[in-house]
């Protein structure tokens, strides 16, 4: 088991204890995403915390539902099956999200919890991707996942793991994120537009940002496009995505409001 939906279960119970340990205790209710067989869940649970998780594969779900029968019944327990990158997850109550994430969906589920308000997520990542995500805004290791992750939320690296702390084992590593909602440093009219920004600037990275902008104009409208490359300042222009800072970010989206 483990290879359906790219799962790579956690069977080390000392990385059990230590993700749970970054949670903050006064939390009540938090959200599981792809809970799997329940490892890490069974000590949510036991530590008191109201769990609502989330599981893709249909194989699992009477495992689970077995396994955490009494919860279920007391209402501390709720399980979901559906894929996390589909359901409303407003209609879900929670403060913390915690989850060993399948690594092929690590990036959308990361940008898709952005979206909601909570208090803070603890994750597992392919220890390559959570270096991105913490690469130094303005070097050649940020992207696309570096600026809006770190323009939306705090990153704290908690601890690493290796292949042996799962199974099947992973090809690589693994990291332990925190990540905490923040406001963004600069203002931002409209995250949207912030996004497509990012996204349009990061899709042809090696080329220069006035370029890149002026290839955009069916995305934001001809108008909007050449009156932005007319006020831009040129050392932006003439920059390549990589090396611009979020304050970059930010004037680029607001101008095409």
């Amino acid at each position: 088991m483990g290879a359906r939906f790219d799962q790579h279960f956690l069977k080390d119970a000392t990385a059990v204890q230590r993700i749970c340990d970054q949670i903050d205790p006064s939390t009540t209710s938090l959200l599981e995403i792809g809970p799997g067989q329940g490892v890490l869940t069974h000590e949510l649970l036991k530590r008191g915390w109201r769990v609502h998780a989330i599981e893709m594969d249909p194989i699992l779900i009477p495992l689970l539902t077995e396994r955490f029968s009494a919860e279920i019944a007391s209402g501390q327990f709720v399980l979901t099956h559906g894929d996390a990158l589909r359901i409303q997850l407003d209609m879900i109550p929670f403060e913390y999200v915690v989850s060993n994430l399948p690594y092929s969906i690590s990036s959308p589920i990361t940008f898709r919890l952005l979206e909601y308000p909570f208090y803070g997520a603890v994750l597992m990542y392919q220890k390559e991707f959570a270096d991105r995500m913490r690469a130094e805004i303005g070097s050649r290791e940020s992207g696309r996942l570096t600026i809006m992750v770190q323009t939306f939320a705090y990153i704290t690296h908690c601890f690493d793991l290796s292949r042996n702390a799962f199974f099947p084992q992973p090809a690589v590593g693994s990291s332990v994120l925190k990540l905490q909602p923040k406001d963004p440093l600069f203002y931002i009219a409209d995250r949207e537009v912030y996004a497509k920004v990012v996204r349009e600037l990061f899709s042809k990275r090696r080329k220069m940002v006035r370029t890149i902008l002026a290839a955009a104009a069916p995305v934001f409208g001809e108008e909007k496009i050449t009156e932005l490359l007319s006020r831009l300042d040129p050392e932006i222009l003439e920059s390549r995505p990589e090396n611009l800072y979020l304050e970059d970010y930010a004037t680029i989206a607001n101008q095409l409001i």
